[in-house]
Order: structure tokens, then C-alpha cells, then sequence
């Protein structure tokens, strides 16, 4: 009877061990968690799982092909060229004055002379020219002056909006475009100042630079001219682009040679906003820039009225 409880207790123990290394096997058959098996790529970026991610605390690089295809990048556009025309916000070195002849000429040494200033009277009139001579002025990276009347915007001030959109400056050319020299002051003041106001409100920047029309603005005209901080110019350069008729042939020619014929350096240039002129400007500039000079931007001139 021993024998056989003995030999009971035997297979009992047997049969627990058979079992518990039967459950070590099952225990080892489970797999272990999944983890997520991360690599670094050449960019700083990590993958993981197929995934593309950024690291934590990880630079990248935004010219990573990595990182230019798998990546959302949120949050890392680039920032904003600070030489960008339209983003308005590129502070331009003031580096010419005016003299009194009204030609552009250096301010200080080192600074090129042989230059000459873009303007544009009488606008704005028709979006077809102002982009027209804007496409041409951007082609050849120059800027321009942009003299409007008030009553000109006063209609379209969408096209003045246009002229500020693609970065182009924008001057007062009084109110009606009439002669002002022998006005009284009142009105001459109105004119004036009613183009300052109206600009302002419609594009947000008042002039700083004021032509009379026809040049004959008289000491009235410059007196308040000076006193809304307008620097007071005509030209020393006329296109004659105003003599010329839509009837006539060869206009376009006849500006560039009329502008050619006195060119000299700090040329004040008289143009408008006509159609020979939108279709003489290319030639004219390209002819200018084969004989050394180059383009003032109006935002390095000094208008600090003496």
C-alpha cells in the first residue's frame, strides 16, 4: 500500500513538471510588444513604421529630398525674402538729392552719377498701360515716380491700388491738373492737399514728392508743397511724349529719341502714362542700360525739405 502511494505521489510530480514546462513553452511563444523602430536619415528626420516624423528636438534640413516629399512641415515655412518688391517691407538707403535744376545727383561719395529717374504723369488711367509699363519697368528691375491726379483717382482707385500693389511710388500731381501758378492760395492749396488726403486713404501712404503740372507750380506751389513734406520737382528731360497724337506714326520712336537726344546723368525723365509710351519703354531702357546708366529708385531719394 506504500509502494502504491509512493508511486502515486511520483506520477503526480511528473505530471506537474510535464505542465509547468509545457507553460514555459507557451509563455515564450507569445510575441513581445510591438515598438516602433525608428531611423535617423541623412535630413535629422526620423521614419518610423514606413512614417516620416521629426525627431524631437531635431533640426532637419528643408532641402532634404526626404523632407521636401514625406513631410507635412508645419510650421516651418521659409520666411518671407526681405528683398521681396511686394512684401514692402525693404528698407531702401537714401543715396541721391535733388539739385536745382531738378536732376538726381549723388549724395555722398562712391555713389554712381550716370542715373537717370523714371516718371509718369496724369494717371491713373487704364490698368492695360499701367501694367504694361510696370511689366517693363520690372523686366529691366527699375523703379519709377507714378504723379496721379485726384480726380483720377478719385474714379479709379482700384488702378491706384495697382500702381502700390506692384511696388511702384506714387506722386501728386495735383487735383484737377490745372495751372497753379496763378492761383490763390486756397485753391491752390486745396488741389494740393486733397491729392495728399485722397491717396492716403485709398493706398495708405501719403506722397513725398509733388509735381505741378506743366511745371508751373509758382512759389505758392512750393510753399505748400513744403509744408505737406512734398519735395517740390518738374523734370530735365521731356519725352514730348504729350505733343503727339494717336493720329501720328512712328510715336514710339520719336519718344526714345527725344529722351536719347538729352540725356545726361541725374536725367529727371518726363513720360506718361500714353500708349507710344507703354510701347516705346522697353527700347528706351534697354538703350539706356547698353550706355551705362542705371535707374534711381525714388525711395533713395532724399525728400527732407531744405
Amino acid at each position: 500500500m506504500v509502494k502504491i502511494t509512493a508511486a502515486l505521489a511520483l506520477c503526480s510530480l511528473l505530471i506537474l513538471s510535464a505542465c509547468g514546462n509545457e507553460g514555459q513553452k507557451d509563455q515564450k511563444a507569445v510575441p513581445p510588444a510591438q515598438t516602433s523602430e525608428v531611423h535617423t536619415n541623412n535630413s535629422g528626420s526620423t521614419t518610423t513604421n514606413g512614417t516620416s516624423g521629426v525627431q524631437p528636438g531635431g533640426s532637419g534640413s528643408e532641402n532634404s529630398p526626404e523632407t521636401n516629399n514625406d513631410q507635412t512641415n508645419q510650421g516651418s515655412a521659409s520666411k518671407p525674402d526681405s528683398n521681396d518688391q511686394q512684401s514692402g517691407t525693404k528698407a531702401v538707403k537714401v543715396q541721391y538729392r535733388m539739385n536745382k535744376a531738378y536732376d538726381i545727383v549723388p549724395s555722398a561719395e562712391g555713389v554712381s552719377k550716370k542715373v537717370v529717374l523714371l516718371t509718369f504723369d496724369d494717371g491713373p488711367k487704364k490698368a492695360e498701360m499701367i501694367n504694361g509699363l510696370i511689366d517693363t519697368l520690372d523686366k529691366h528691375h527699375a523703379k519709377a515716380i507714378f504723379f496721379v491726379n485726384g480726380y483720377r483717382v478719385k474714379q479709379h482707385p482700384g488702378l491706384l491700388k495697382l500702381i502700390a500693389d506692384r511696388g511702384q511710388t506714387i506722386g501728386n500731381h495735383s487735383w484737377d491738373h490745372i495751372i497753379l501758378k496763378n492761383k490763390p492760395e486756397a485753391e491752390v492749396r486745396r488741389q494740393i492737399e486733397d491729392t495728399q488726403q485722397i491717396v492716403k486713404a485709398t493706398v495708405g501712404k501719403a506722397p513725398v514728392f509733388f509735381r505741378p503740372p506743366n511745371g508751373a507750380g509758382g512759389d505758392t506751389g512750393k510753399k505748400i508743397a513744403k509744408e505737406n513734406g512734398l519735395l517740390y520737382m518738374t523734370w530735365s528731360n521731356g519725352s514730348l511724349d504729350w505733343t503727339m497724337s494717336s493720329k501720328s506714326s512712328g510715336n514710339a520712336d520719336k519718344v526714345v529719341s527725344n529722351v536719347l537726344d538729352q540725356l545726361h546723368s541725374g536725367s529727371n525723365i518726363l513720360m506718361h502714362e500714353l500708349p507710344w509710351t507703354v510701347e516705346a519703354l522697353d527700347t528706351l531702357l534697354t538703350k539706356l542700360e547698353s550706355k551705362g546708366y542705371t535707374f534711381v529708385d525714388p525711395e533713395s531719394i532724399d525728400t527732407q525739405i531744405k
